[in-house]
């Protein structure tokens, strides 16, 4: 018989202890998955490549940080917050850039223009929730992200944006509080102000006791 598949756990030690084959063996197992999540995130190859390499070059400095156990989850926060570095540079280089191009909308961005309503069972016409996340601040959109799109839990979503947990949650109630108004406001947009009832003109009056 061979010998035992060494857990993550096993792997990190080897690797916070400077082994280069065990850091070879944790990404043979667990790049695949992570590429393929990071991908849904973000359209552009490159830079999934980049923050693929980012990760792993993180584990290698900060392996003994793993508190034991699978690697997945760890892993993954890694790598979604690699990932909002490299969108927040690309965002930083577009918008300073001389002639700047509109934007692809990365794969995050559909999901949410697609999403139905957050809040309950009642749908909205598609490209709503889009719109109505455009009128949000970038650090309420981010919380969404984090908690919605990318189903991290508020622990997870305060390592990934770097903020304390109370701050997620205080952000993600008032991010949905803010998105129903921008929502209803929609709604008003579309349907307009009330037309005001036609009124039949006057006819002209002749003066009592004769003829105009």
């Amino acid at each position: 018989m061979g010998a035992p598949e060494e857990n993550d756990a096993a792997l990190l030690r080897a690797v916070a202890a400077g082994d280069q084959a065990a850091l070879a063996r944790l990404y043979d197992r667990h790049a695949g998955w992570l590429q393929v999540r990071l991908t849904r995130r973000c359209p552009d190859p490159e830079t999934v490549r980049e923050v693929l390499q980012d990760t792993f070059v993180t584990v290698w400095r900060s392996a003994g940080a793993h508190r034991g156990g699978e690697a997945g989850g760890w892993l993954w926060t890694i790598a979604a917050r690699r990932l909002v570095d490299a969108l927040r540079a690309r965002e930083r280089a577009e918008r300073y850039a001389p002639v700047p191009a509109p934007p692809a909308p990365s794969a995050e961005d559909c999901v949410l223009d697609g999403l139905d309503g957050l809040d309950g069972p009642d749908g909205l016409e598609y490209g709503d929730v889009g719109t109505a996340l455009g009128r949000l601040g970038p650090e309420l959109r981010e919380v969404l992200r984090a908690t919605v799109v990318d189903g991290l839990t508020t622990r997870e979503a305060a390592t990934l944006l770097g903020i304390p947990e109370g701050t997620v949650k205080s952000r993600a109630l008032r991010a949905r509080r803010e998105l129903r108004t921008a929502l209803a406001r929609l709604a008003g947009e579309r349907v307009g102000p009330p037309r005001p009832l036609a009124t039949p003109p006057s006819s002209p009056r002749r003066p009592l006791g004769g003829t105009a």
